[in-house]
């Protein structure tokens, strides 16, 4: 199944204009693909306002979420992977979603090239033990 996060991101950011709140997005500034000013991220996290004031051509598809915004007076384009954001909420109140950190993307070539160049395994290297008997989960509190 395709992910579910741009669905969520989509429907959240609706939710939020709808009640008359600005929409923040909180994005990995450090993810593959992220155009976002670097000199506005902090800790590698950026909090970006997506509301329709403040931005322009604001586009959310599948991929991605872009916009025309400006920092510091200056206008910028940027262009988000959906799966670099971390959460949308209300500014107002904190009403939103949080989502869990998405590892990036790997292209196909990428993983034939790794497993070319992958040392062979040693067979003659001690093997780590394998458990025995049936997995048995427990109830922590």
């Amino acid at each position: 199944m395709n992910s579910s996060r741009p669905y969520l991101v989509r429907a959240l950011y609706e939710w939020i204009v709808d009640n008359d709140c600005t929409p923040h997005m909180l994005v990995n500034a450090e993810y593959p693909g992220v155009q976002v000013p670097q000199g506005f991220a902090s800790d590698g996290q950026i909090v970006l306002n997506i509301s329709p004031s403040a931005v322009r051509h604001l586009h959310m598809d599948n991929e991605a979420v872009s916009f025309e915004g400006r920092f510091g007076g200056v206008a910028h384009t940027l262009y988000v992977p959906t799966s670099s954001i971390l959460g949308i909420y209300a500014r107002e109140n904190g009403q939103g979603m949080v989502f869990d950190l998405e590892p990036p993307v790997i292209d196909d070539d990428e993983v034939e090239e790794g497993l070319e160049s992958a040392p062979e395994p040693d067979d003659d290297g001690p093997q780590p033990p394998r458990p025995s008997g049936r997995p048995s989960l427990k109830v922590v509190k």
